[in-house]
């Protein structure tokens, strides 16, 4: 393939039933940074390394709203196995899924003097083998943390910390899901994307309706198509589908709450190359194409950072600091982009990037106006406030549907 593709998620790949994530305990080769995850208000993130010994695997958390960062080891009573999620929480607790048996149990970790502290919160059996359960994201509440448990032919949603029961079933959904995006503040509107009979569609869940299922990509019949980030204060969408190209996975953007159709711009494809956004700035209220968006590019010479607005039409390449866990930072309201690292000097760092920003095209005069019109931006309108139900985004304007 020589234009860029979409690279598929861990997820992504055990639902097409590569050998790659067969089991729940093999996300992270020995050698590879494991994915820092972190907390929608950028406060806290987690992620499990290596102690002395080198099969010594624990989680760490790392405190990133202060003056400087820094890392809190939160060992448990025995190391853990390389497979184990972490996630953080806004309280600074971490979020911890093992794998015992055919039982996934969650516990929250939290520092004491001295060792960690581990609050128990009970466990989901998947009995079935070919079950897979892994963390959503974290919710922007940052008090509750959800999982997926995706079977052969239907996904389950658990609520696993944060209840008043221990884990909680909330939903039950025919097809296999993977991704997981969240669209509105409270935790209640969940993107999805799911597998049905050989094709793949986002959807959105309303976890207060018991799983009510609504369309969110209808942009071809026979296309696969997929959310892949949002933001909630613009509702700018990072979308990748084959629509465009049939047999290639084309990344484009959309708006949430918009009809206009989704847009793939050619400055988003690179012979060789992998894209994969990671981060869309915040605080961009009402201005979605002036968000900028962080993407990890990985090509034959390694990866780097890349950073786009949809207003500029233009891809920027950066370098990654040594020690980036790579596909992980976040932006500030202002328009740094916040990269964590880690380096055997180093083990807890923070570095800071100014994407360059293109200058607002020229307006003509009327003394210069030229005899036709100069190229604008493509069309956008004002975006509406949030919906509990988004409108479908497609090629043309979808009526209100909802599918079971």
């Amino acid at each position: 393939m020589t234009a860029c593709a979409i690279e598929p998620t861990a997820e992504d790949r055990a639902d097409a039933g590569t050998d790659e994530t067969d089991g729940d305990e093999d996300h992270t080769p020995p050698d590879s940074p494991t994915p820092c995850v972190i907390t929608t208000d950028g406060a806290y993130a987690a992620r499990l390394t290596r102690g002395p010994h080198p099969d010594a695997w624990f989680p760490e958390r790392w405190t990133l709203d202060g003056p400087e960062p820094y890392a809190v080891p939160l060992p448990a009573n025995q190391p853990e196995e390389p497979g184990t999620e972490v996630q953080p929480l806004s309280d600074g607790r971490v979020l911890v899924r093992r794998l015992v048996q055919d039982r996934h149990t969650f516990s929250l970790l939290y520092p004491t003097d001295p060792g960690t502290g581990e609050l128990p919160l009970g466990a989901v059996e998947c009995p079935d083998e070919g079950t897979r359960l892994r963390l959503l994201p974290p919710a922007p509440c940052g008090e509750r943390a959800y999982a997926l448990a995706v079977g052969r032919h239907t996904t389950a949603v658990w609520l696993v910390a944060g209840g008043a029961f221990g884990p909680e079933h909330l939903a039950e959904l025919p097809g296999r899901c993977s991704g997981g995006v969240w669209l509105d503040r409270t935790g209640r509107m969940l993107a999805l994307d799911r597998e049905v009979g050989g094709r793949t569609k986002a959807i959105v869940v309303d976890l207060e309706r018991d799983g009510e299922v609504s369309p969110l990509l209808q942009i071809a019949a026979d296309s696969d198509d997929r959310l892949l980030l949002g933001d909630l204060d613009s509702g700018l969408l990072l979308i990748g589908s084959d629509a465009p190209s049939p047999g290639e996975s084309r990344l484009g953007w959309g708006v949430l709450g918009s009809t206009l159709p989704v847009r793939f711009p050619e400055s988003l494809r690179l012979p060789d190359c992998t894209l994969t956004p990671f981060a869309i700035q915040p605080g961009q209220m009402l201005l979605p194409e002036r968000c900028a968006v962080a993407l990890r590019i990985d090509g034959p010479f390694g990866s780097w950072v890349g950073t786009w607005r949809p207003a500029e039409r233009q891809l920027h390449h950066l370098a990654a600091p040594a020690g980036w866990l790579a596909g992980s930072g976040l932006w500030t309201r202002d328009g740094v982009l916040r990269l964590p690292y880690a380096t055997e000097s180093e083990p807890c760092g923070v570095a800071r990037l100014t994407p360059p920003v293109a200058p607002p095209p020229p307006t003509a005069t009327p003394e210069s106006a030229p005899d036709s019109p100069p190229a604008q931006p493509e069309p956008t309108t004002p975006r509406e406030p949030a919906t509990p139900r988004p409108v479908p985004l497609q090629q043309a304007p979808l009526g209100r549907l909802v599918t079971n």
